[in-house]
């Protein structure tokens, strides 16, 4: 990429070295033609996409409303402000803004696509309305700047990105196969460690708990006015959901004193997760709290992994401490249990975590990507 910025920063030294003009999108593009389909009007094997308010491909339909070579807003919804390119024959849908550059041999609707797309998190950040439903308004975006450098500088950048996007779709479609084929060899490795003959006897999970319990309420005193992870106190609150969602803030009490395995018990039913000890458990979550000398909480949280976890019918599914209790689990020796354990961690931090492996190569391959798009587009603004 380094020889390429070169020859950018040449053409910029020659044809614009007092830097270039800015205009906003209103005036560069015209607004292309949109409408509303509904979801039965779509087809599976339809000759053209249709495109609305997602990241990808809203469904197919067998007509189309725009030609090619345009620019996709999505205009409302969890990924309102994402910017995607489409160069076939292509259904807008009512919940997106397409766009055309006016004049190609001004400023190609590729080099603005380029340009949002850089500017993508920005948008969204500042020009998205965050209410019941996200949205952004059209008016704030047809003002959005956008530098309009020689055509040639534009060709250049195009071709540089449209290459280095192809390389990186290549790279990461091994890395994504790779990764895929170490999930599978994890989750043949889990089944096998995980399947006993029958000297492995199995029991109740009441019968190698020390104690099986469901959250309870939060009393006020315990979130002080504060109901999001603060640094203030030292203690977790959980709740059901998984990961991301389970962490409901932070107290300065605690009413579990060991490492458990908690589950949730509504939502996200059966998510299980270890929790280190010194906790909060609160509604829709369970706890169960391995008696050391049978079992151990991490052989506990894997073995539940290729348990069926059964739940309570009605018109609230949920599961219940006295289900948890009937659920049966094979349980070897404390010395087999570690020698699982260890194997299986070592599989489970090379596929999921972030910071090693696999998926941290993965994304670095797009920081790299967006660190030079970052730089292939940063201008100087004309002022004269």
């Amino acid at each position: 990429m380094t020889n390429n910025q070169n020859k950018i920063e040449k053409l910029i030294s020659n044809l614009c070295p007092g830097g270039v003009t800015f205009f906003v999108l209103g005036e560069l593009c015209n607004s292309l033609k949109k409408e509303t389909l509904k979801t039965g009007e779509l087809f599976a094997n339809g000759h053209y996409p249709v495109i609305n308010s997602g990241r990808s491909w809203y469904g197919r339909y067998d007509e189309y409303n725009n030609d090619g070579n345009a620019i996709i807003i999505a205009a409302r919804g969890e990924y309102a402000g994402f910017i995607n390119y489409i160069d076939e024959k292509f259904w807008a849908g009512g919940l997106c803004y397409p766009y055309r550059s006016k004049n190609e041999n001004k400023v190609k609707t590729k080099f603005i696509f380029y340009y949002l797309k850089d500017k993508q998190e920005f948008i969204r950040e500042t020009l998205v309305a965050r209410g019941s439903i996200p949205a952004i308004n059209k008016s704030d975006i047809d003002k959005f700047k956008i530098p309009v450098p020689p055509l040639a500088i534009q060709e250049e950048i195009v071709k540089i990105l449209d290459n280095f996007t192809e390389l990186e779709a290549e790279l990461e479609a091994e890395l994504e196969a790779e990764l895929e084929a170490r999930k599978n060899q994890y989750e043949y490795y889990r089944k096998n460690l995980l399947t006993f003959n029958s000297s492995v006897q199995y029991f109740n999970l009441s019968d190698v708990c020390l104690k099986i319990s469901a959250g309870g309420d939060l009393p006020d005193k315990l979130l002080k006015g504060q109901r999001f992870p603060t640094e203030e106190f030292p203690y977790p609150i959980y709740s059901n959901g998984s990961e991301e969602k389970a962490l409901y803030g932070f107290t300065d009490i605690y009413r579990i004193d060991n490492e458990a395995v908690t589950i949730s018990a509504r939502g996200t039913i059966g998510y299980h997760a270890v929790r280190e000890a010194k906790f909060t458990p609160i509604v829709r979550l369970l706890v169960l709290v391995p008696d050391t000398k049978v079992t151990t909480s991490k052989f506990l949280n894997y073995i539940l992994d290729i348990t069926e976890i059964g739940h309570s019918g009605g018109s609230i599914p949920q599961l219940t401490v006295p289900n948890v209790k009937k659920i049966k689990i094979p349980v070897p020796s404390l010395a087999e249990q570690e020698r699982i354990v260890a194997i299986l961690d070592k599989f489970d931090a090379l596929v999921n975590d972030i910071s090693i492996g696999l998926p941290a190569e993965l994304k670095a391959r797009r920081q790299q990507y967006e660190y030079y798009r970052n730089k292939l587009l940063t201008f100087k603004e004309y002022v004269g």
